[in-house]
């Protein structure tokens, strides 16, 4: 029948409907994964301008999907609403149709009644032949307006949606094209980034080793012509004295002015008084002095049986060149160091002490001696006996110039000054300085001195090849002349016991006697019983004003300076280094 028909029409809408809602739902679980890739890159940090192409580029295939999706959804939902009304349409004719076949039918039965009472009527026959003709023709043109009406909206629905399907595949297959071209183009980026990153970094570590280099090559001309300087300050002066002085004069202050009054290397230049009465020498010698006399008020405020003290100082070329950095250096209150004051000789000690400490402790022991004795008959008798005694331990610790520099936090550049102010070639300038001592004139002196508060002479006798503590001082003397290379050249022996020592001198000739006057470098032995037996030995510092001054290992078990008269008792006599 005809509204059977019109139904199955409709049915068949609704299912070609179906089919555009399935593909919808699958255009848009596409879109959803796309745009789940394009974002990946969306949100990172742009940090760079490869990137910001790549998220503007994300972006955009994101705005071209959604579009697309928008417009599929609008006209799928048009399509679903004009069927809809093409429907509801079709069903009112239907019912129009059905209520006007009600009435003829009931006007029907009116007009045969009206017959029978009175108005001539056809046959009933000829009446329901024709009434069935007029409702089957009636049926008809309607079931065939319907039926037109619901092709019609059904043709226009499908096409409607097989058009908003065909768009919605070619706006889907734009935006998918287009994030992988998004894609494909924030992969390109992320190359060049990485690539531009590497070349960076290549060129931020050449460009740190072109500064290290810098660092470094200013540095040593600084050093240089800072010794250029010294050298030249020497010459001025012989020419100060052949009486060019006026221009030399100007000359030693444009030096003096451009470029020691700042810089760490004036410490070169401190060992000349400045009017403050004090130089780096006197100003050691006091420091000096202090620590010794630390030592002995520990060795006297401690009753003792027996001392061993051990350790080693610091080394006063490593104090000065720390001492120099930190001065010059200092972010609050830079200060030149060619001069000494009670200022800086306040600074010089602080630092000394924090690179030197002395501690001390006391231990008592029981111990058992045998003790031998005559009987009175000839016969030797050995008798047990228990003696406490207490022992006195003193130790010296220090730190050296980089673990104060790591105290201190110097940073790199300091550190390269602390380095160059350590450099080998620079020992006559610290002798020098230090210790009035010019070069080859007393390299041995420099080496005794820098050893002076050192206790236990434990790095001498072990490194003569003693395995326990000997009588050191000519372990100490030998070590001295090793570190100055006179062993190796023959001009002094190695020697452990003084009268070996002594007569080595005496063999070749290069000996004199306690009355003659020394210079800086002679090897002092000592004869303190006055039998002709010589048991102690030292190094000649200098000589000044009749006075003998020395440096002598194992002094108090330790390394001193001290001083005797010319022509002593004590004085044995001198070997006389052929240097």
């Amino acid at each position: 029948m005809a509204d059977i028909k019109t139904r199955d029409a409709v049915k068949g809408t609704i299912k070609t409907l179906d089919k555009a809602a399935v593909a919808s739902e699958r255009m848009k679980s596409a879109y959803a994964k796309t745009k789940e890739k394009a974002e990946e890159g969306y949100f990172s940090e742009e940090s760079s301008p490869s990137e910001y192409a790549g998220n503007r580029l994300s972006s955009s295939a994101e705005r071209v999907t959604k579009e697309g999706i928008h417009q599929f959804d609008k006209q799928g939902r048009k399509g679903v609403r004009e069927t809809k009304e093409n429907i509801i349409k079709a069903k009112d004719k239907i019912a129009d149709f059905r209520q006007r076949r009600a009435e003829k039918a009931v006007s029907g039965k009116q007009a045969g009644a009206q017959v029978r009472y009175g108005t001539p009527s056809p046959s009933p026959a000829a009446q329901t032949g024709k009434a069935a003709q007029q409702a089957n023709s009636t049926v008809k043109g309607t079931a065939r307006k319907a039926n037109k009406t619901v092709k019609t909206a059904a043709k226009g629905t499908v096409k409607t949606t097989q058009k908003t399907v065909k768009t919605a595949q070619a706006t889907s297959k734009a935006a998918i094209k287009t994030s992988a071209q998004a894609a494909k183009a924030s992969q390109a980026a992320a190359r060049a980034s990485v690539k531009t990153a590497q070349r960076a970094a290549q060129a931020a570590r050449m460009t740190a080793r072109a500064t290290v280099a810098a660092i470094k090559a200013a540095i040593r001309a600084t050093m240089a012509a800072v010794k250029a300087i010294i050298a030249g300050t020497k010459a001025l002066i012989a020419a100060i004295a052949a009486g060019g002085w006026v221009a030399v004069l100007v000359i030693i202050v444009i030096c003096l002015i451009g470029l020691l009054v700042s810089s760490v290397f004036g410490i070169f230049f401190s060992g000349e008084d400045s009017g403050t009465g004090m130089t780096m020498q006197t100003v050691v010698r006091e420091i000096n002095t202090e620590y010794e006399s630390r030592l002995d008020e520990i060795k006297s405020s401690n009753p003792h049986d027996t001392l061993e003290m051990s350790g080693s100082r610091a080394v006063w070329k490593e104090v000065l060149a720390v001492y120099s950095v930190k001065t010059t250096t200092d972010p609050d209150n830079p200060q030149e160091v060619a001069t000494m004051d009670e200022t800086k000789k306040g600074l010089l000690t602080d630092i000394f002490w924090e690179m030197n400490e002395i501690s001390s402790r006391t231990e008592t022991k029981t111990e058992t001696q045998v003790i031998e004795s005559d009987d009175g008959h000839g016969n030797i008798v050995e008798t047990e006996t228990t003696v406490t005694h207490t022992y006195l331990y003193i130790i010296v610790t220090h730190k050296t110039a980089w673990e104060m520099a790591d105290q201190y936090g110097f940073d790199e550049e300091q550190r390269e000054m602390l380095t160059e102010l350590l450099a080998d070639e620079n020992n006559s300038l610290w002798s020098q300085v230090l210790y009035g001592i010019t070069s080859g004139d007393g390299e041995i002196v420099s080496v005794a001195l820098s050893q002076v508060g050192n206790v236990g002479g434990q790095p001498y006798w072990s490194w003569y090849g003693f395995g326990s503590r000997v009588e050191w001082c000519a372990c100490f003397v030998s070590w001295c002349a090793n570190e100055s290379g006179y062993i190796d050249t023959g001009v002094i022996p190695k020697f452990a016991g003084c009268v070996l020592g002594s007569q080595w001198f005496m063999d070749r000739g290069q000996w004199q006697d306690g009355s003659f006057e020394p210079s800086a470098g002679h090897i002092i032995f000592f004869d303190w019983e006055g039998d002709g037996v010589t048991d102690h030995v030292g190094i000649v510092e200098r000589v000044e004003n009749g006075t003998v001054y020395t440096v002598e290992g194992n002094s108090g078990d330790s390394v001193r300076q001290n001083s005797y008269p010319i022509g002593s008792s004590v004085i044995y006599g001198y070997g006389i280094p052929a240097y």
